[in-house]
């Protein structure tokens, strides 16, 4: 199961990529438009070029959806690191680091077909999953 699930991930992104090109500018205004204060926390992180940190993000959470399914472990490891790192030592809340996630997948779901009742079960597997986690490393 995990491995059809994979594949249709990939046909996703695979699909996403030909449809949007360069997905960081749609995933960064759909972040921002939910939590606007993080604006100025890329800034202060990356003050020389606030631009290349939100890629580097953006391209983590393209990671994390494409290996989810490969290799879960891996991201909750990942996880089960970054986000108390975030959340204790840089000052990102939680909900800042499920957001990006979460807008990363709201940017690409919608490339999915209508009729295509897999594909949209695995993205939505996979929004569960990788959210899940990540608030499950919040402290409360």
């Amino acid at each position: 199961m995990a491995d059809e699930r994979l594949g249709l991930i990939e046909r996703g992104l695979e699909r996403a990529a030909e449809q949007l090109g360069d997905i960081t500018p749609l995933v960064m205004a759909a972040f921002y438009a939910q939590f606007p204060d993080a604006r100025a926390s890329f800034v202060h992180h990356a003050s020389w070029n606030p631009e290349r940190l939100e890629a580097e993000m953006v391209d983590n959470a393209l990671y994390c959806a494409m290996t989810w399914f490969e290799r879960r472990s891996e991201i909750e490891i990942i996880f089960d690191q970054s986000v108390p790192h975030h959340q204790h030592t840089l000052k990102i809340p939680p909900e800042w680091y499920g957001g990006l996630l979460a807008a990363t997948l709201d940017v690409l779901e919608p490339t999915v077909p209508e009729d295509a009742a897999e594909e949209r079960e695995a993205w939505a597997s996979l929004r569960a999953g990788l959210l899940e986690r990540v608030a499950s490393n919040a402290d409360v």
